[in-house]
Order: structure tokens, then sequence, then C-alpha cells
């Protein structure tokens, strides 16, 4: 069981690294291999931080994001999603299993939605006051959702860094990994101080996902939005295919 483990957090980070939406694999498979709700979302959160820790350095390397806006969502992330993390503490399994009903089909849509996002570059490389609080405001939000539920956070940074800030989608990707990266680990910290980490799991998940996000960032860098679209349908059906097998089971 352990060694499917590792092949599903591998792939998810190869996917979560281009396009977001890597929980979509690894939460149900922390799920299919009998970890209670909480223990998966906090084991979860540990490999995820792992790798996208090297995904985002990557980007970093490559000058492939914008700095200033990265770090003030990446602010804006911390705070929302330990809020998030918290008030999942005080829910019970079953709401949160009802809360994936609700959401999964939202997100689905938003995806869908935006499946062909542009490709050009619409920001003039300035930050204003607007254009901070913009980046503070998607933090937060996609913090608050990324610390209650998590899965398409990546994704759904990445359209709002495109079709609300102008970034193209490699850009956008970068500042999506430091977005996710904070959040990430503002996570964790709730997570590890209430216990709620298996690590004789998530260590070798963690190195599992290690590689795949250094795979994923590599031909994402590379391809750029000719490797990231097809992606993103990717985590689209992946998305899909969770809310029917929520329903049915």
């Amino acid at each position: 069981m352990l060694l499917f483990l590792m092949l599903m957090t591998g792939f998810a980070g190869f996917v979560d690294s281009a396009a977001g939406g890597g929980g979509l694999i690894s939460l149900p498979a922390y799920l299919f291999a009998g970890l209670p709700v909480h223990y998966t979302y906090g084991t979860n959160k540990f490999s995820a931080a792992c790798g996208t820790t090297f995904a985002t350095a990557q980007f970093f390397q490559k000058g492939a994001m914008n700095i200033r806006v990265g770090l003030l969502a990446a602010v804006g992330s911390f705070v929302g999603s330990a809020l998030g993390s918290h008030i999942v503490l005080l829910l019970s399994d079953q709401v949160l299993r009802t809360m994936m009903l609700i959401i999964l089909p939202v997100a689905a849509v938003l995806i869908l939605w935006r499946r062909d996002l542009p490709d050009e570059n619409r920001d003039d490389g300035t930050l204003n006051a607007k254009k901070a609080v913009l980046a503070l405001a998607i933090g937060l939000g996609i913090g608050l959702y990324d610390g209650i539920f998590g899965p398409g956070t990546g994704t759904f940074a990445i359209i709002a860094f495109t079709t609300l800030m102008g970034f193209d989608l490699r850009t956008a990707g970068g500042n999506a990994k430091v977005l996710n990266l904070a959040s990430n680990y503002a996570s964790l910290v709730t997570y590890l101080s209430s216990g709620l980490v298996v690590f004789s799991i998530g260590i070798p998940c963690a190195i599992s996902g290690i590689v795949g996000n250094l795979l994923g960032s590599h031909f994402a860098l590379k391809k750029g939005a000719k490797f990231i679209r097809p992606m993103m349908l990717v985590v689209l059906v992946l998305l899909l295919g969770k809310i029917v097998s929520d329903a049915v089971l």
C-alpha cells in the first residue's frame, strides 16, 4: 500500500507543479489507503509542502514569477490557510465529506469555464496599491479554500493571476507556487501541532512528491502553455471523476 501511495503522490506532484490540482489525486489515495480524513489532510499537506518547496525553487531560478506579487499573495495565503485549517479541526469527518460534495462541482465548473486561458503577459511590471490589494485578496481567498479543502488550489491561483492580473501562464504558475507554498506551510503547522501527520507514510510520499514536482515543473517551464493547458484539462477530468465517485459511493 505504501508503494501505491508513493506512486500516487509522485503523479500528484507532477500534475500539481504544472497546473495545480495534485490534491485531487493524493487525497483520494490516502483515503483509499484507510487513513481517517483528518490524518489524510495532515499527511497530504506534509508531502505536498515538501514537493511544492522544490517546484517553487525551480520557478524562482528561472525567473518565472513576479516576486513582489507572489510574496504579497503568499502573505494573504498564509493567513487564509491558517484560518481555514483551524476551521477544519472543528468539523467532523462527515461534515468534511459533505463539503467535498458541494464544493467539487463548483470547482469543476470554474475550471471548465476558464480552461482556455490567455497566454499573453498583459502586466506592465509596476506594483501600485490596487495590484497589491488584489494580490493580497487572491492569496487570502485561495489560502482559505486551501486550508479548508485544498484540491485545485494551484489551478484556481493560475486562473486568478491570468484573468485578474494579466500574467501569462508561465508567470502565473510561478506566482501560484509562492502562494501555494505559504498556504501549505500555514496549514502544516496546524496539523503538526495537532499530531495529524503520519510520518511513516508522509516521509516516503514526500520524497516521491518531490521527484514528481521537479519533473512537472521542468516540463512546465520548458513547454509553457503547450504543457500547462493540457495538464489543466487533466485536473478537470480528475475533478469530475471525484465528483462522480463521491456521489455514487
